[in-house]
């Protein structure tokens, strides 16, 4: 929202010397955020002038310019100066270059224009040498045309007033007819500033200069002036037809509770916009445009009402506020031709739809060059129905931004009167008797405030009399009632809604630097949740370890999910998204993996070869033959009922939380002496182990296989539960083919890991031993069994036959080749044995360790190897 100073200072008292940044600075204090200061950029002299002679001179290039001598005001100092610039287009000339000459006599200037749209007699906008026009664009004597212009006469555009260039600006064409010499900087008011602030979605009333005048009163003390009450709306007598038919209410509430109409006849369509209110809409961000949209426009600014005008003339009967019929269109003032919703609610006559309702109006009561008779409208609509229709056919416009945050339902007449008193004071129309007036708003509601209650959620000490003093100057009424206060908040605030809205605003006009900065103690027992904690853990493990955690789109294609979904065959059941961002990746993934390969496929193709990166997320996995979904769409204002809420909840399938792991490029990079190592399946188990480590649990290995792994290098992973081995994921390598499809290397490292069942057992099998102080015995093992046998599951084989003597165990070697026969291998283990009582012989330590081998022969058939 822009609000020009000038503007501002009608409605509240500005300090004299007051400039952008002070108000600024107020407006921060109670709440408003700032944006920026709003200039012309420019810089005077700047003068009226009237044009006395214009000799059109044919140039060679075949244009045709006038060399006019031109009237400004006495005084003003000629002679030698020395300038810089240049310009063309419909002013005229002066700019950077220079030159020295003595121009002008007395007060007349000789004057280089381009434009052919006035003649003499005319008074018209002069810069003169040492004016700064916006761009910057510095004003200088400058020869042209073979004359030296000392000067240039401006238009609209070179002035900041808006986008007209095709000629200069006439004062007449303003309805201004000043002295020669006068200064037309505050003549047409560009010496203003404004100020931009933000508004946020709950403070809708502070999208006008009426609302931000009252908060500048709160910040100031500044005396307030409501421009609602300066303007008495007057009864109509003669009844203008409006039916309010709404059979489609969104959330219960009727779309217009409020519908006033005024007519204005005999308006003329010639007559031009003020230069003031010109300047001030430019300031606010609105260009002129006719006389009548600039007033509507200006009461909008103004109070907070949007206001829409019709032609009078080209309206078919009475108006009708309605839903849109299926399949309906309408052509709005933007020339688009609109099929509508039913949802949509419309302003129709007899004709059908002429305006889409608080957004834009149609094409065929358009206000015209040759409207003289109009039909101002001012309601109210609801802010949701509002809201949709905009962002459903992306059309914000200045009238939906303020009605989708709401607007003062009691300011409609005002609003509709303020138009009708403008139109008749600048466009010289009559007020006729015709119009309507519909108002169903209900009452609105008190709100209890307990005493006390303010000062102990805030944490201050308020008095009864800031409490009291506070609400009253925001403009709420005040009842005392048995322990505390009924309070019922203005019209203009529909955020007001119970008693912690009410504290709010107690603790803003009394001052946000009133409340002390005390950092709240926990109380005990809070925090993170044992979930959470384990995810953070997760993440800081693996980011220690050197991994990098990304984040992926939640989105794939059928094909990814049908890949990395299931260890076989493409039937695993999918969730496709109603509305999908990207039509090429419609569905929820099952997997991380394919998200994570699409980053590291990114990250490769812009030089970052070597990789290691993360992401834990959730992943969709619905049910086979489970229909999910709920064609139950929930109101968006109102939290859904506990039976609703159950209801959505059962269509969402299953939302398991997973870590994926990515590892390509080398895992060790070349350093003197040493030469790189590539990342490898002994990464991603590597990374699984510091995962398991982490969180305590034991995550077993054992050989698998998966339809998107490399056959003999995928690793399966399993934890204990309540009904035995349960997996929680795979680890290994992709097939090449699969990783040349990401144009990633042959050779990449994935692990995904189940962390909902891994978070399920976390630390229960996690049990931290005393450290042994007796001596150690180690010994080596060899056992022959067949290839296909994993080693992993022998090992488990020997540490379970072992006993409790054994400390630890461990591959360290795999054998194939001479000595052992084919279709067999060596697999060899270090053992260390340790008693927590005393020091083993190395009879217990064998006997222990033939133990462990009688166990994996009963299993595998392991002989021991000679």
């Amino acid at each position: 929202m822009r609000v020009p100073l000038s503007w501002l200072g009608e409605f509240v008292d500005l300090e004299p010397g007051t400039t952008p940044e002070d108000v600024h600075a107020a407006l921060v204090r109670v709440g408003l955020e700032e944006e920026e200061i709003h200039r012309f950029d420019l810089t005077g002299p700047i003068v009226v002038g009237e044009v006395l002679s214009i000799e059109p001179e044919a140039q060679t290039n075949g244009k045709t310019i006038n060399w006019c001598q031109v009237r400004v005001a006495p005084g003003v100092s000629t002679g030698s100066t020395t300038g810089a610039g240049s310009s063309t287009g419909a002013g005229s000339s002066t700019g950077a270059g220079s030159t020295t000459e003595t121009v002008g006599a007395g007060d007349i200037r000789g004057i280089v224009c381009g434009a052919h749209n006035f003649v003499v007699g005319d008074k018209v906008v002069v810069t003169l040498p040492g004016a700064v026009l916006p761009g910057p664009f510095p004003i200088a004597p400058r020869k042209t045309y073979g004359h030296v212009s000392d000067g240039m006469i401006a238009s609209a555009r070179e002035l900041g007033l808006g986008d007209e260039h095709d000629g200069i600006l006439r004062l007449a064409a303003l309805g201004i007819d000043a002295p020669v010499g006068t200064d037309a900087i505050a003549l047409l008011g560009l010496d203003d500033s404004a100020v931009e602030i933000n508004v946020t979605p709950d403070r809708g009333y502070a999208f006008s200069i009426r609302g931000v005048a009252r908060e500048y009163a709160h910040a100031t003390g500044a005396r307030f002036r409501d421009p609602a009450l300066a303007v008495v709306p007057a009864p109509s007598s003669v009844e203008f037809v409006v039916t309010i038919d709404d059979q489609a209410p969104i959330r219960d509430r009727i779309g217009a509770s409020v519908f006033v109409t005024r007519a204005v006849r005999g308006v003329d369509p010639a007559r031009p916009s003020p230069a003031w209110l010109i300047a001030r809409l430019k300031l606010a961000g609105i260009r002129s445009i006719s006389l009548i949209v600039d007033v509507t426009n200006y009461v909008m600014i103004e109070l907070g009402q949007p206001i829409h005008a019709y032609d009078l003339d080209a309206l078919a009967g009475g108006i009708t506020v309605r839903r849109a019929g299926a399949g309906e269109k309408l052509t709005t003032l933007d020339e688009v031709t609109r099929t509508l919703n039913p949802e949509d609610l419309l302003i129709s006559d007899g004709s059908g739809p002429i305006g889409l309702a608080g957004v834009m109006g149609g094409r065929t009561t358009e206000i015209g060059a040759t409207t003289t008779n109009v039909l101002v409208e001012a309601a109210n609509f609801d802010p949701v129905s509002i809201a949709r229709t905009a962002r459903r056919h992306k059309l914000p416009s200045e009238a939906s931004r303020r009605f989708e945050r709401g607007v003062d339902p009691a300011v409609a007449a005002v609003a509709a009167a303020r138009v009708v008193q403008l139109l008749v004071e600048l466009a010289g129309g009559v007020a006729d008797d015709l119009g309507s007036l519909h108002d169903a708003t209900p009452a609105a509601e008190p709100i209890f405030l307990p005493t006390g209650f303010i000062s102990g959620l805030i944490g201050l000490d308020y008095t009864r009399e800031e409490v009291r003093t506070s609400l009253a100057e925001i403009g709420a009424s005040l009842e005392e009632t048995g322990g505390g206060l009924s309070v019922t908040a203005p019209s203009w605030r529909p955020d007001l809604t119970d008693k912690w809205t009410l504290a709010e605003e107690v603790a803003r006009i009394v001052g946000y630097d009133r409340i002390p900065s005390v950092l709240p103690v926990a109380p005990p027992g809070r925090g993170l949740t044992r979930t959470q904690a384990l995810r953070r853990l997760v993440a800081q493990t693996l980011a220690a370890a050197g991994h990098t955690e990304v984040l992926a789109y939640p989105f794939v294609a059928e094909k990814a999910n049908s890949l990395f979904g299931a260890a076989v065959g493409p039937g695993v059941p999918q969730m496709r998204v109603a509305n999908p961002l990207d039509g090429e990746a419609p569905f929820l993934r099952t997997s991380i993996l394919p998200g994570l390969l699409q980053i590291a496929h990114r990250n490769r193709s812009r030089g970052l070869t070597d990789l290691a990166i993360f992401e834990q997320g959730q992943v969709f996995r619905p049910l086979p033959g489970v229909v999910y979904g709920s064609t139950v769409v929930p109101p968006g204002a109102v939290r859904p009922s506990a039976h609703l809420e159950a209801e959505l909840n059962a269509g969402i399938p299953p939302q398991p939380f997973s870590v994926g792991i990515v590892l390509t490029g080398n895992a060790i990079r070349q350093q003197p002496g040493r030469p790189a190592v590539a990342a490898g399946w002994q990464d991603a188990l590597a990374a699984v182990q510091q995962v398991a480590l982490a969180t305590g649990m034991a995550i077993q290995v054992r050989q698998g296989a998966h339809q998107a792994m490399h056959p003999g290098r995928t690793a399966e992973l399993f934890v204990t539960t309540d009904v035995g081995a349960t997996s929680v994921g795979f680890a290994g390598e992709l097939l090449p083919a699969i990783a040349r499809g990401f144009d990633l290397p042959a050779v990449v490292a994935v692990a995904e890991i189940d962390l909902s069942v891994v978070f399920g057992r976390a630390g229960a099998e996690f049990q931290a031993t005393p450290i042994r102080t007796m001596p150690a015995a180690t010994q080596d093992l060899s056992l022959v069994v067949d290839t296909v046998v994993p080693a992993a599951e022998v090992l488990q084989a020997v540490v379970e036959g072992s006993g409790p003597l054994l400390e630890h165990a461990e591959l360290v070697d795999d054998y194939r080749g001479a000595g052992i026969l084919s279709g067999r291998k060596s697999l060899t283990f270090a053992l260390r044995f340790r008693a927590a009582d005393r020091t083993l012989t190395a009879a217990e330590a064998s006997d222990a360790k033939l133990a462990g081998v009688a166990v994996a022969a009963a299993r595998f058939g392991a002989t021991l190897r000679e």
